[in-house]
């Protein structure tokens, strides 16, 4: 195959290691290789690119291992054409897996133009993901805290979390810091509610009647304490991470999509939708988009494709808070799909809807216009009234229509 690129550089990585090939064409169209291996480390690491400028080496190619990668792309950013790639789309044939025929083979096929690259965003937008995705887990930990203090009550018998709409309100709080000191008077224990909570006493002073041992008094006392201490972490981490938010105002007014959503999905695909020349293929790297598995003229699976499953889980969220807003276009897909898909497929198509809105308003700066809820019954109303005059013909009665005047 006729090479597209004359001096080319694949990289095949490890955590202590990395193996470099360099492929150089001749004059008379043969081509030459050459195989090294550096360290990681950061002292012995700028060898690779010396060297690599002393070939003359403008195109680099490197799998996305791990998180090893992420040094060497730093290193060589501002100086190499760099592509990354995804291992499982450039496997050698069977047999040839070595460390060195692996770096030989992403430079035959970065030098044929035969890779693709995955999409690595500028380095401020990926010190701002790091945050978020750190954030995302912080958020995730407190609910598990959360879960574990309500067994550890529901494991006494002690039904607070059946009274209270908040376990983790501040007369709950309360109320969990004297049950860990030893306190077991239901009565004095009910009278730290307040607001709303102190119109219904009776029923807190019920429901913290419970038998609490020294082994729940010693989970008491120290599950708040780090609550608290990952509330901490994460009021932290949204201080850090507001230096860098860049989200615009515009996504924050879509359906569905709240100022922490509209982060978050910034984080993940940027402002920039240059990567992304249509909305198709911001759908299909993110995972929302149809797969396709046909043989035989029959169409088997259409699950969705792999893809980002961070920005997958935001948009789902955000699709089904959409399809709660009263008036909403979404709603429209939604109700439409969820009868004969089911509620799980219906709000994946809603999420994707959510990102073509997105790259819409990212792409081209426009502002949304809502449908409305009721669009599709506008667009097919003649279709409607059919089915419906069908319907209650199949019910044996007569229908007969007049026209409302305007």
């Amino acid at each position: 195959m006729e090479a597209m690129f004359g001096r080319v550089c694949g990289l095949d990585i490890h955590k202590a290691l990395v193996r470099a090939c360099v492929r150089l064409r001749q004059a008379d169209g043969s081509a030459t290789e050459e195989t090294r291996c550096f360290a990681t480390t950061t002292r012995n690491l700028p060898a690779l690119g010396d060297w690599l400028r002393q070939c003359g080496v403008r195109h680099v190619a490197m799998e996305a291992t791990g998180v090893y990668w992420k040094p060497i792309w730093n290193l060589l950013e501002g100086e190499f054409e760099r592509v990354l790639v995804n291992a499982r789309r450039v496997k050698n044939a069977p047999g040839r897996k070595t460390d060195v025929k692996d770096c030989q083979w992403l430079a035959h096929l970065l030098a044929c133009g035969l890779l693709r690259g995955s999409f690595v965003p500028r380095r401020p937008q990926r010190e701002l993901r790091e945050l978020t995705r750190h954030r995302a887990q912080l958020v995730g930990e407190r609910a598990r805290a959360a879960n574990r203090i309500e067994k550890t009550l529901e494991d006494a018998n002690i039904q607070l979390g059946a009274v209270v709409s908040h376990l983790l309100g501040v007369s709950s709080r309360d109320m969990l810091r004297r049950l860990a000191r030893g306190e077991t008077d239901a009565r004095s224990l009910a009278e730290l509610a307040r607001s709303k909570l102190r119109g219904k006493i009776p029923q807190p002073r019920q429901a913290l009647e419970g038998r609490l041992t020294e082994r729940h008094r010693f989970m008491l006392e120290r599950l708040p304490d780090h609550l608290e201490c990952v509330e901490g972490q994460i009021d932290r981490f949204e201080a850090l991470s507001r230096p860098f938010e860049q989200s615009p105002a515009a996504l924050a007014q879509i359906p569905g999509v709240a100022e922490r959503a509209a982060q978050n999905i910034a984080s993940e695909i940027g402002i920039d939708m240059s990567p992304f020349p249509t909305e198709r293929r911001l759908a299909s790297w993110v995972g929302l988009s149809p797969g396709n598995n046909e043989s035989a003229g029959k169409r088997k699976s259409g699950r969705t494709t792999k893809g980002n499953r961070r920005l997958r889980g935001t948009l789902v969220q955000c699709a089904w808070a959409a399809t709660r807003r009263k008036g909403s276009y979404f709603q429209a897909p939604y109700r439409r799909l969820a009868p004969r898909r089911g509620k799980k497929r219906a709000l994946v198509a809603v999420a994707h809807s959510l990102l073509t809105v997105i790259w819409h308003i990212l792409k081209h700066g426009v502002e949304r216009q809502d449908l409305g809820a009721d669009c599709f019954d506008r667009q097919k109303g003649e279709q409607l009234l059919r089915h419906h005059v069908k319907r209650i013909a199949d019910l044996g009665h007569d229908a007969t229509l007049h026209q409302r005047a305007a």
